[in-house]
């Protein structure tokens, strides 16, 4: 199976601000505000050097960016990709603040990112290079100021890596200066399968507002790393029928039905569906956006659904695990068909949320049970989607307008009422 081909890149920071000024427009926001929402607070980039195995010394390109601390301390993941660049990181940033201020949580939004694609890095290189951008961010990461947390090709192994640097160099340990950590040193039950367990609650409200039932109803799910298997497996014990998944290797369709369970046990074996041979028929990830289904998950990278094939996705849910992977365009076709869009800000909001419980948990030194988590984290979405809904139906938005309209207007009214330093 060989690798697919990679969508063309649209700017992630030119959409984000389109959507932006589409929500300003409806909330009425002044040109002052507008123009500082649209700009991070702050831009920290490093060069990080490592030596490598045979030697040599390498430079990776590392970046930070905060986009608003209104409402409290910057969060936002940190992901290990060869695409990383600043536009994109810029884009995140500012998603990430959105979706804070939408589920209601007291955090900001921030983005973090190395350009390496880690695969190709041996385990000591990785934390090498992991470690010595701790180093570098030691001043930017802080349990009161800014708090990493997983995101692409990270976990917490690698959280784990930058809380004992980020200590060491502090001289006391500091469980809270990140999230997504391993369970022994102050990670929190149910953080891994948070965002995939997020986008089955979402999803499942979704079908409930719409008055559409879900047993049986077809799903394609356009990635199979963590949030993307999450979603497929508890998306099929609840009563899916999953029939497409794919990876960046390509992937498989069964109009029946996929054996989930036993994809997930090769991928955790394996570390990808790349030769996995199962009831199905091998089908390539363009294809699986535009197959037969009820419902579509993308969960890979952003940019996937655009002007060139939206004519052709046949779904009439699209709920958005990855983030961004719908552009401005893609999404204009798609609302011409009167498909419905969950925004990621909404979709994916699981990880930050529980990502929060972690922060709070560690900050009180008093831990909860996965049930807890679970309860607490389904109650926080379902309460964000009822909001959201609401502004659906009775100011006739989409829901990509009604999250950004919660979550941007809030971020506002925190900058109105903080006002104006110096």
């Amino acid at each position: 199976m060989t690798l697919v081909k990679e969508p063309v890149r649209i700017s992630p920071l030119a959409a984000a601000r389109e959507q932006l000024a589409k929500c300003a427009d409806i909330l009425g926001i002044d040109a002052g505000l507008r123009e500082r929402l649209a700009y991070p607070d702050r831009v920290i980039q490093t060069h990080s050097p490592v030596r490598m195995d045979d030697g040599r010394i390498r430079m990776f390109p590392g970046y930070r960016v905060q986009h608003n601390n209104a409402l409290g301390p910057y969060k936002g993941g940190l992901r290990f990709h060869p695409q990383v660049d600043l536009d994109e990181v810029t884009a995140l940033a500012m998603l990430m603040t959105w979706k804070c201020a939408l589920v209601g949580l007291p955090f900001g939004g921030a983005k973090g990112g190395i350009t390496v694609d880690p695969r190709k890095l041996s385990l000591r290189e990785l934390e090498s290079l992991t470690r010595r951008f701790t180093s570098d961010m030691v001043t930017v990461f802080d349990p009161k100021k800014d708090i990493p947390a997983p995101d692409m090709q990270t976990g917490p192994r690698e959280m784990a890596w930058i809380m004992d640097t980020w200590s060491v160099n502090m001289g006391y340990a500091a469980p809270g200066v990140v999230t997504g950590k391993p369970i022994a040193i102050g990670g929190s039950l149910g953080r891994v399968e948070a965002t995939g367990r997020g986008v089955v609650i979402v999803l499942l409200e979704l079908l409930r507002f719409k008055g559409v039932p879900h047993k049986g109803a077809r799903m394609a799910v356009q990635g199979f790393g963590n949030v993307g298997s999450t979603a497929a497996l508890l998306a099929h014990q609840s009563g899916f029928k999953v029939v497409a998944a794919s990876d960046q290797y390509g992937g498989f369709y069964n109009p029946d039905g996929l054996d989930i369970p036993g994809m997930v046990k090769f991928t955790q074996a394996h570390g990808s569906l790349q030769g996995y041979d199962g009831d199905a028929d091998p089908m390539d990830n363009e294809a699986l956006l535009v197959c037969d289904c009820d419902i579509l998950i993308p969960a890979a990278l952003e940019n996937q659904i655009t002007q060139e094939n939206a004519e052709r996705i046949k779904a009439a849910y699209i709920v958005e695990a990855a983030n961004a992977p719908t552009t401005p365009a893609g999404e204009a076709i798609l609302e011409r068909k009167d498909v419905i869009i969950v925004p990621d800000i909404l979709a994916n909001a699981g990880g930050v949320v529980v990502s929060y419980f972690e922060w709070v948990q560690g900050l009180s030194e008093l831990f909860w049970t996965e049930d807890e988590v679970n309860q607490r984290l389904r109650e926080i979405l379902e309460r964000a989607f009822d909001s959201v809904a609401n502004l659906v139906t009775t100011r006739d938005l989409s829901f990509r307008m009604g999250a950004y309209s919660l979550g941007v207007g809030r971020v506002t009214e925190a900058l109105r009422l903080r006002g104006l330093y110096p």
